[in-house]
């Protein structure tokens, strides 16, 4: 038996002002300078960096190049992006790359400690406890739960339905991940606990602008987000105790976690194996629905797309997937100094990436702002450098659910377009909000219209090799 390996003590503080001390503490500790860019306080580049990060930072490549700094409300940020820095960060350095110490680390309060914020031996072994939950043969015996599911949500649709599809899909995703990954049955708490409800009040906190994220008293974001945080850890800690003392196990990944103490020398506590069942609810339940309600508002603004006898809903994923990469940033802390491209970083500052701005680099992509499926043929994606396409992360540090989350939502897309087609509402202009994960910022309002399949879609869904 392996020594026995336990999650690392929590951090110091999650309060964003001691946060924000501890930032310009090791900020003005910085034994190299920072790389070119903009860095006097501007209220007004924090504001767009709340608000419109992707043409900002756009901005900025074009006058600095791949590497730059950019002051964001009280500290200097160091950006990398592109193909090289993404491979550099993700991949050949990623050991240099702290996430623990990086803003993931806002996501404490809600999320606790699981592997979006855990770095080292006890992520390694935690990833390698919960993978054969995500083996190919465990998501493709899951896709029949997805199909009953999607099936029954699609069973109210009728034509001339006017509907939210992004609160819809959340609804939907939030009642998978609950049956399929953690053996939740969501109608034993229908009533008195509205899952999906309590989940999008705490991750709306993240929505908010910074200002209000910092109040702490009654009826306060924060206050809410912890109210929501207490109910629905009654329903994962409730099972968890459930499951403990009858000794039930199943086929998901809560079972797993109860047993990961039996090998590898993994040792995981309730508190433990609760927070790695929120971290998987959010993401899972963020990248699905932002990419099913992205998909579909390409889908009505390209209507030759899905009308094409040669339509492969597989490359719309992808090109989805690149054009709206749900997890967005990828925000670190350098360990140490290094160099890039020429330049230096110090160390203890945060360094981040972006797929989202990485995939509308007019150098790499052309015409990053069209939605064309195509470039993702067999013959165009062997084409791209390494790095140039990360909706998933990359490394060590791949998003665990990826599989997971490609069929659900290849189930969702299939199951709709077998009979319907969605038209966005009239005068619907598209606001994208980057908190905690890009999404609609006002849902994706749409009327259902009863319509023939459309080319590819006649079959059951199939998992994507």
């Amino acid at each position: 038996m392996s020594p026995a390996v336990a999650a690392p003590p929590p951090p110091t503080s999650t309060n964003p002002l001691a946060r924000m001390r501890e930032d310009v503490r090791r900020e003005r500790a910085a034994t190299v300078p920072f790389p070119p860019g903009d860095t006097s306080f501007s209220m007004a580049r924090t504001m767009r960096f709340t608000r419109d990060p992707l043409n900002l930072l756009l901005e900025a490549y074009d006058r600095y190049g791949p590497v730059f700094t950019q002051r964001i409300f009280h500290h200097n940020v160091v950006f990398m992006l592109g193909p090289a820095a993404n491979h550099y960060m993700l991949v050949s350095h990623a050991a240099n790359f702290s996430w623990r110490d990086g803003h993931m680390g806002d996501l404490m309060p809600f999320l606790g400690d699981g592997l979006l914020t855990i770095d080292g031996e006890f992520h390694r072994k935690s990833r390698m406890a919960m993978l054969p939950m995500f083996h190919r043969e465990r998501i493709a015996a899951s896709q029949q739960l997805m199909i009953d599911e999607v099936d029954a949500a699609l069973d109210a649709w009728q034509d001339g339905l006017r509907l939210d599809l992004y609160a819809w899909t959340r609804e939907l995703a939030l009642r998978i991940a609950l049956r399929a990954l953690f053996g939740i049955d969501p109608e034993g708490h229908r009533g008195r606990i509205d899952a999906a409800h309590e989940l999008e009040t705490a991750l709306g906190f993240w929505a908010k602008d910074y200002i209000f994220q910092i109040l702490r008293g009654p009826g306060s974001p924060w206050r809410r987000m912890l109210q929501a945080r207490r109910r629905l850890d009654s329903i994962v800690y409730g099972e968890i105790h459930r499951r403990r003392r009858t000794g039930e196990r199943g086929a998901d990944l809560l079972s797993l976690l109860l047993d990961a103490q039996d090998g590898e020398g993994l040792h995981l506590t309730d508190k433990d194996i609760r927070d790695e069942v929120m971290t998987l609810l959010f993401a899972g339940h963020d990248t699905t629905t932002s990419t099913t309600a992205f998909l579909f508002y390409e889908l009505a603004r390209n209507p030759h797309v899905a009308d094409a006898a040669d339509f492969d809903l597989q490359l719309a994923i992808d090109e989805t997937l690149r054009m709206y990469p749900p997890a967005w940033i990828g925000p670190r802390r350098a360990r140490e100094p290094f160099e890039f491209e020429g330049l230096t970083i110090p160390g203890g500052v945060p360094v981040e990436y972006s797929s989202w701005v990485s995939h509308h680099l007019p150098d790499v992509w052309d015409a990053p702002g069209e939605f064309r499926p195509e470039r993702f043929t067999p013959a165009h994606r062997e084409k791209l450098a390494k790095g140039a396409y990360v909706p998933f992360g990359g490394g060590s540090r791949t998003c665990i659910g990826m599989r997971f989350g490609q069929a659900e939502i290849t189930v969702i897309a299939t199951k709709i377009l077998q009979r319907f087609r969605l038209d966005v509402e009239p005068g619907y202009r598209l606001r994208v909000r980057q908190m905690p994960t890009i999404g609609p910022r006002d849902g994706l309002p749409v009327t259902v219209r009863a319509a023939a399949p459309a080319a590819g879609t006649g079959a059951e869904p199939v998992l994507a090799a």
